[in-house]
C-alpha cells in the first residue's frame, strides 16, 4: 500500500516507543494509540476509517500492525490489553534512531524468530517487499477483543462496594480449597479482612491471613506491607489483594521477608485465578464476577 511505507512503520512504531520509553509498568493500548497520535500525527490517509471497521482508524490499525514485528523481536510485550517496553526494546530505540533502519531491524529478526516455528500456509507479517498493512487482520482483531475485554473486567471490579470485592475474594478461596473462617465485618478491620486455614477446623498450619483492598486507583507502598506483615504470626502466611496493585518498593518488601511469607495478587492475577480455579465455585459464588469464554479465530503464530 503506498501510503504505508516501511519508513512510515518506523516513524510509528517510534512513536509508540517514544510513548513508552520511560515507563516501568504496563500502559492501556487506548491511551498508547492517543499519545502516539500526538507524536507522530496521523496522515489525512491514516485518519481515515477502515471500510469494513467504520469505528476504527487506519492509523490505529497500522499500529497495531507494525508493533507485530517488535513483539516477535522481543522488544515488546502486549498483554491483556497493554503494552510494556522490554530492556532490548529501550536499547533498540536508541540504537536505530533512523525509522527505516528500526523497521529494518525489528524485521529482521522477525524473520529470525520466524525461523524457529512450525510452517504455516502464509507469514504472519509480509516483511519483503514493501509491507502491506491488512484492514481486517485476525491479529488486530484477537488484540482489540482481549484489550476490550480486560477493560471491562478491570472496571466491574474497581467499581464494585468494597465489600462484594471482599466476598469475591473469600469464594476465589474457598474455590482453592482453603476454608474461610472468619471475615471481618463492617467497620475497622486492624489490618486483617478473613482468616483461612488449610482444614476445615483450622488446627492445622500455616493460619492464613488475609488483607482486601479494592481501591482501583491506589497501590500499596512499601509501608503498606510492612504494616501487614507486623499483623502475621512466626506460623502465619499472608495474602494481600489490592485493585490498585503495588508499588516496586512493596513488591521487594515481600520478596525480602524470610520469617513470614507474603503473597501480593493485583487485579490481573485475581481474575487469572478465578478463571482457573471457576470449577470449584458454587453457582452464587460465579455470579460475583461472571465471565463467559467466547470462542474466535486467534492469530496464527
Amino acid at each position: 500500500m503506498a501510503e504505508t511505507t516501511r519508513k512510515r512503520l518506523g516513524e510509528l512504531t517510534r512513536g509508540v516507543f517514544a510513548v513508552l520509553i520511560d515507563l516501568t509498568e504496563p500502559l492501556p493500548v487506548s491511551q498508547v494509540l492517543e499519545l502516539a497520535a500526538e507524536r507522530v500525527p496521523p496522515t489525512p490517509f491514516e485518519q481515515e476509517m477502515l471500510p469494513k471497521y467504520p469505528k476504527i482508524r487506519r492509523f490505529d490499525n497500522t499500529i497495531r500492525f507494525a508493533t507485530v514485528t517488535t513483539v516477535k523481536a522481543g522488544w515488546l510485550v502486549k498483554a491483556k490489553g497493554e503494552w510494556l517496553l522490554t530492556d532490548e526494546g529501550r536499547t533498540a530505540y536508541y540504537t536505530f534512531p533512523e525509522p527505516e533502519e528500526f523497521r529494518r531491524e525489528a524485521e529482521r529478526l522477525y524473520r529470525a524468530w520466524k525461523e524457529t516455528q512450525p510452517e504455516t500456509p502464509e507469514a504472519e507479517v509480509e516483511v519483503e517487499p514493501e509491507p502491506e498493512v491488512p484492514e481486517d487482520d485476525a491479529g488486530n482483531t484477537f488484540e482489540e477483543a482481549e484489550e476490550a475485554a480486560w477493560g471491562e473486567i478491570r472496571g466491574y471490579l474497581a467499581t464494585m462496594p468494597p465489600y462484594d470485592f471482599q466476598n469475591l475474594v473469600a469464594s476465589l478461596l474457598k474455590a482453592m480449597d482453603y476454608h474461610v473462617l472468619w471475615i471481618a465485618p463492617p467497620g475497622p478491620d486492624r489490618g486483617i479482612d478473613m482468616i483461612a486455614h488449610t482444614d476445615p477446623l483450622g488446627t492445622s498450619s500455616p493460619r492464613i491471613k488475609v488483607q482486601v483492598k479494592r481501591q482501583a486507583d491506589t497501590k500499596i507502598s512499601r509501608e503498606g506491607i510492612s504494616s501487614f506483615v507486623g499483623t502475621l504470626g512466626s506460623q502465619d502466611v499472608g495474602i494481600y489483594v489490592s485493585a490498585g496493585g503495588f508499588t516496586a518498593e512493596a513488591e521487594r518488601e515481600a520478596r525480602s521477608q524470610e520469617q513470614r511469607r507474603v503473597t501480593l495478587i493485583d487485579l490481573d492475577r485475581l481474575v487469572e485465578l478465578w478463571i482457573e480455579h471457576s470449577a470449584g465455585l458454587d453457582d452464587a459464588d460465579r455470579q460475583r464476577l461472571p465471565l463467559k469464554p467466547i470462542y474466535f479465530l486467534a492469530p496464527r503464530e
